[in-house]
């Protein structure tokens, strides 16, 4: 059988888009491994999940974010994979998001290897959201930028997660990458189904949740100030799920809310896949707005919550003037409001309440799509 290599800089427990697609791999043929990096040292160095082996290397710990030492973590576990795969070379490479574009070209150069560029988001905004004004960090963002898009040329094909909605708003990641020289095909981040059980409308008590990497504080205290302008007797439970770089930071500020009295909330941590619906079923509105400093949500973000929560009937509140707004509003699953307006999102939050919403196009779509963007890269490697 022939073997692919998929390269991910997380520790794929799980990574739903990069399982995704990997399944997707093996159902047309092909030997997947995922070669991960567990950066915190806390899950199995090897995984079989329906299927595909997950190889994760250990290579100290390596916390997340735009940091020095973050950097060269990565770098190690660059160098580890590309030893790897060039001691026993697969057919192909497929590189998740800009941070394993070296691994692809490496394998390319030294072994004729081709590879595949799945872009999940614009990885090098990422520098710049601890301190968007530093010109350093502007500075750094602009190299990785030009380094990706130099790397990501010598792709067989580039996979993105989002394209335009309307007509005279190129606000996608495939647009970003056609005004930047380079060709793409949109693959979105849609569950598959079978999907949990559909929102019945709340009777009295509603919960609006969170579920998801906790990585934006100033999302979190939007999010607070939202319900706190309702009145107390219309403010809903919180329920927040997730890790993340911000995750007790986030605990620490919603429970000393509770302590004051001004709202109701429930916080846990990481968690299995396989447990989504089950937290999905909590929930009567998704929270799925995000601080617009971070650049990829004005160019093209689209909230994988806010298709897991429509895939149970569940609607979310996500930013306005951008393309999960578009989306949002097209498609009837949600509603955009005004980043920093608290009174805005707080009544976003409250119309939802007993709203029930059906997505047009689940991922048994998004497949159809990834089959036709592979399509020449098969007749490749076959």
């Amino acid at each position: 059988m022939v073997r692919v290599a998929m390269v991910v800089t997380n520790a794929c427990a799980p990574d739903p888009r990069v399982l995704r697609h990997a399944r997707w791999m093996q159902e047309a043929g092909y030997s997947v491994t995922v070669h991960a990096f567990d950066r915190e040292e806390q899950h199995p160095l090897s995984e079989n999940h329906h299927g595909v082996r997950i190889m994760r290397y250990r290579l100290g710990p390596v916390a997340y974010g735009g940091t020095l030492s973050t950097y060269r973590g990565i770098r190690r576990f660059q160098r580890k994979v590309i030893r790897t795969l060039a001691n026993e070379p697969p057919a192909l490479v497929y590189c998740h998001d800009a941070d394993t574009l070296r691994v692809g070209c490496a394998l390319k150069t030294s072994n004729s290897i081709p590879f595949v560029f799945d872009m999940h988001d614009l990885q090098h905004t990422w520098v710049r959201y601890a301190a968007p004004q530093s010109r350093l960090r502007a500075g750094l963002s602009g190299q990785m930028k030009k380094r990706m898009l130099s790397r990501a040329k010598e792709a067989e094909t580039i996979i993105t997660s989002s394209a335009q909605i309307n007509e005279g708003q190129p606000r996608g990641f495939l647009e970003w990458l056609h005004h930047h020289g380079l060709e793409g095909h949109a693959v979105e981040n849609r569950p598959m189904p079978p999907f949990g059980p559909t929102k019945t409308a709340p009777n009295d008590t509603w919960t609006v949740g969170y579920i998801g990497r906790v990585r934006d504080m100033k999302a979190f205290q939007l999010l607070v100030e939202a319900v706190k302008s309702l009145q107390p007797h219309h403010r809903p439970k919180l329920r927040v799920a997730g890790d993340g770089t911000v995750a007790a930071k986030v605990r620490m500020m919603l429970m000393e809310e509770v302590e004051a009295g001004h709202l109701e909330a429930e916080v846990s941590g990481a968690f299995a896949h396989d447990e989504l619906p089950e937290l999905l079923a909590e929930v009567d509105v998704m929270y799925a707005m995000y601080s617009p400093l971070r650049g990829n949500i004005l160019q093209g973000a689209l909230p994988v919550k806010m298709f897991d929560a429509a895939a149970q009937g569940i609607p979310s509140v996500v930013n306005d003037d951008c393309l999960m707004g578009d989306l949002a509003n097209t498609e009837g699953i949600g509603m955009a409001a005004p980043w920093g307006d608290e009174e805005s999102v707080g009544m976003a939050l409250l119309n939802l309440k007993d709203r029930v919403v059906e997505m047009s196009a689940s991922g048994e779509r998004e497949r159809q799509r990834w089959l036709k963007a592979m399509a020449e890269v098969f007749a490749v490697i076959q």
